[in-house]
């Protein structure tokens, strides 16, 4: 099954599962497709082995169509075991719903805090107090995460194009620029940076994978087109080359952190062949190759006085420039 027939089957259960049920015109408005194609739906609901039936109730005009209420009870041979959870697995569980920030006031958003609810079902009942206290120890920070409120259809579109592995077109605000562009993609995968929403895809015109803003995206659209899985790329691996979001910038960088900073620094890992030499004052010279030159100019000139660039010789003279700038703006 396609990827946009699945997410569409999905969303057509979900109306279905409703207690007031749906018809068949909440069906086509809400997915935007015919009533042929909800014929189809339906049939193919029918064809999986979910009993549904359609009534009229009293004075109504129109027909509502329901999943058999007894149906899960009446399946052949299923066994709901019951989930005794551990204090890891429940803290574990609250740690994911407190990551779903980034989804705050989108479809996926409400699908996460039904998906828990549902679970919850079947928890005893003395796990489930033990879950409502432990969401009082993790908290979320939304200052300075994005809002993605409003682009459930660009995301549901984002989706199915990768699972179908199709293009699509999409108009984007390139920021550096602060330019509007029509830029051709194979969407691959979303991840999460920061608060953000961010999407891994294959940019067709010249078949380089390039990262970009979900919140830049103004408009999209799937195009008939099939996009190949590039070779050797490994998303993973993309993440952790990256020093903030700039792929394929290498630089090599040697700073000179204070005592005061040191412990800081050595908590992390910021690169995967980072090297930490400690100086009798207290002090340490981290050096690691890692991507994005201007984040991690940034990220030097951020700790003001406790950091000291030793290399790139033209990475230190641009940090001189802008700080004599800043001390001539005083």
């Amino acid at each position: 099954m396609r990827g946009k027939n699945l997410i569409q089957l999905i969303k057509v259960l979900g109306l279905l599962s409703k207690p007031q049920g749906t018809t068949r015109n909440e069906i086509s408005k809400t997915l935007g497709i015919t009533d042929r194609s909800v014929s189809r739906c339906l049939q193919t609901i029918e064809d999986l082995g979910i009993p549904i039936y359609d009534e009229r109730p009293p004075f109504e005009k129109v027909k509502y169509w329901h999943i058999e209420p007894t149906y899960l009870e009446r399946l052949p041979n299923l066994c709901l075991p019951k989930l005794e959870l551990s204090y890891p697995e429940i803290i574990s569980l609250c740690m994911l719903a407190g990551e779903s920030v980034v989804f705050a006031g989108t479809e996926i958003d409400r699908h996460i805090q039904t998906a828990i609810g549902k679970l919850m079902y079947f928890i005893p009942e003395d796990t489930r107090n033990a879950l409502s206290d432990l969401k009082r120890i993790f908290i979320c920070k939304t200052i300075g995460s994005k809002t993605y409120t409003g682009m459930g259809t660009i995301i549901d579109t984002l989706t199915e194009s990768i699972l179908d592995r199709t293009a699509c077109t999409m108009t984007y605000h390139v920021f550096y620029k602060d330019k509007i562009e029509n830029v051709e993609i194979g969407p691959l995968h979303f991840y999460e940076n920061n608060g953000g929403l961010y999407l891994f895809a294959v940019k067709i015109k010249d078949n380089e994978v390039r990262s970009y803003a979900v919140e830049r995206i103004q408009s999209i659209k799937t195009l008939n087109q099939d996009v190949d899985y590039p070779e050797n790329f490994n998303p993973e691996e993309t993440l952790n080359s990256a020093f903030d979001l700039i792929h394929n910038d290498p630089v090599t960088v040697k700073i000179q952190f204070s005592k005061k900073e040191a412990r800081y620094i050595k908590e992390k890992i910021w690169a995967t062949d980072q090297k930490i030499i400690d100086k009798v004052d207290g002090s340490i010279i981290l050096s690691m190759t890692t991507s994005g030159y201007r984040d991690v100019k940034r990220w030097v000139m951020s700790f003001g006085k406790e950091a000291r660039l030793l290399e790139p010789e033209g990475m230190k003279r641009e940090i001189e420039k802008e700080l004599k700038e800043i001390l001539g703006n005083l």
